[in-house]
């Protein structure tokens, strides 16, 4: 998915932007940079590949040299940024955080307009951050080219652009990830996650709105173009990408998760000896079931991070799938002979949820109950990067469905969403019986809208019911 951090300040802010940066490490996987600006010194910039190592120690040399009072970092998924920019509105840095549907539309348009080149990235792919700092090098100003960038993109497209003058901050138009502002003395800063500020002196002063951009300065956040009225901001950050500690539109990650496991347990005949989460987004979720239910809450494994502590770190799924496997260290005395009810944030492919089952029951389990904390995806996102997968066969849910049409069924996706239709919890048991689990049953998304407690018309489902 990816992250991002800005600080403009009156002194140096290079130590800010470092930890701040860093901060965001749990939302990609490949690429990282940041990039400072100093009228002594001019613009500074270090991209380094975070696949093998974590972040600290590939900037901690950079950040020794760097000097700056205005500086963007960024952690990504995907692609190399912050990019440096020179165009006829000076020379700038970028970053972004989304996705583009439509990238070859927008190509064909822009050499339309001129005799334009990009760079291809390995595997052919243009950086989606260069394709956009070419739409906005098609207006006369830069408020007008990021306005101009967020309507012409289908998908989504938060921006923090960096001038001599200040960082301009861009949620996108549908507010589909936040964007935070913390103050303190002599200094203002712009992120994704609203607590990575936190231990750094700043305080928080408030979120942007839909498609709000501002333009922060070491003196203060000034809005170029207000919010929007409609917001769509993704479900899934409470559920799974946000970090414990953050909050979203006033709504705390840990705080959801806690109600999100309360909301299952209220649903659930099962009595099983203990709850457990799978680690790490898992655990919140588990422990607000077992304070609902009375059920023991329990780790029966162990994550072993010393050396792995983001399981998806490799780009290979069958790397990622090992390293998982891997990193489970079972704990024998909570697992033998026990019936246990694991939470896991989400389904996707199924794969690594499987292994962790067939694992306990190695390890001694008499029965594995599956509650994941939410409903079964059944479209790939459209609107952040949340799987890479080419097809949404990858995903445990329409595979299922596929078999089912292959046996001369016709399926009709809406009645696979309703979770109270009987073709739902045909899907469901199949499910549960390719996975070998002892019963499945997942989060209802009315239930999951209850525990995030803002209006659903002001949140993205699409992943789980299509609903765009």
């Amino acid at each position: 998915m990816g992250g991002f951090f800005g600080v403009a300040a009156k002194d140096d802010c290079v130590f800010d932007l470092f930890f701040g940066t860093d901060y965001h490490s749990h939302l990609g996987t490949r690429r990282a940079g940041m990039a400072v600006y100093s009228k002594e010194k001019g613009y500074d910039r270090a991209i380094h590949n975070i696949e093998n190592a974590p972040f600290r120690t590939k900037f901690d040399k950079d950040v020794n040299a760097m000097q700056g009072n205005l500086g963007i970092g960024c952690i990504s998924d995907f692609e190399p940024q912050p990019l440096m920019v020179r165009s006829h509105h000076g020379t700038y840095a970028i970053t972004t955080v989304g996705k583009i549907n439509n990238t070859e539309a927008i190509l064909q348009e822009v050499f339309a307009h001129g005799h334009s080149h990009f760079l291809e990235m390995s595997g052919g792919d243009i950086n989606p951050t260069e394709l956009v700092a070419s739409i906005v090098n098609e207006k006369d100003n830069l408020l007008e080219g990021i306005q101009y960038a967020q309507e012409v993109i289908d998908g989504s497209l938060s921006i923090l652009l960096m001038t001599p003058k200040g960082i301009y901050a861009a949620r996108d138009k549908m507010g589909r990830t936040p964007v935070a502002i913390g103050k303190k003395e002599g200094a203002y800063c712009v992120s994704l996650e609203s607590f990575a500020y936190l231990n750094l002196g700043y305080t928080p002063d408030r979120e942007l709105g839909p498609g709000e951009i501002v333009v922060a300065t070491p003196e203060g956040v000034r809005t170029l173009a207000a919010p929007g009225k409609n917001m769509k901001i993704c479900t899934f950050m409470w559920v799974y990408y946000g970090y414990p500690s953050s909050s979203y539109e006033g709504i705390s990650v840990e705080q959801m998760r806690y109600n999100c496991g309360a909301k299952m347990a209220e649903r659930d005949e099962v009595k099983p000896d203990i709850v457990a989460g799978v680690p790490d987004s898992g655990t919140a979720h588990a422990v607000g079931y077992a304070n609902r239910s009375g059920i023991p809450f329990s780790r029966p494994f162990i994550k072993y991070t010393p050396t792995w502590p983001r399981s998806f770190m490799p780009t290979i799924q069958t790397q990622r799938n090992l390293i998982a496997k891997m990193k489970l260290i079972p704990v024998h005395d909570l697992i033998q002979d026990r019936s246990l009810l694991l939470i896991d944030d989400s389904i996707v492919r199924g794969t690594q949820l499987r292994e962790t089952t067939e694992f306990l029951y190695r390890s001694g389990a008499k029965e594995v109950h599956i509650r994941p904390a939410c409903p079964p995806i059944m479209y790939g996102c459209k609107y952040l990067n949340f799987s890479r997968s080419s097809s949404e066969m990858d995903l445990i849910a329409r595979r299922v469905l596929k078999e089912m049409e292959d046996e001369g069924r016709k399926i009709d996706l809406k009645n696979y969403v309703d979770p109270d239709s009987s073709e739902y919890a045909e899907m469901v048991g199949r499910i549960g019986k390719q996975l070998n689990f002892t019963t499945l049953q997942f989060n209802r998304l009315d239930d999951m809208i209850d525990a995030v407690g803002i209006g659903r018309e002001k949140l993205c489902t699409y992943c789980w019911d299509g609903v765009e």
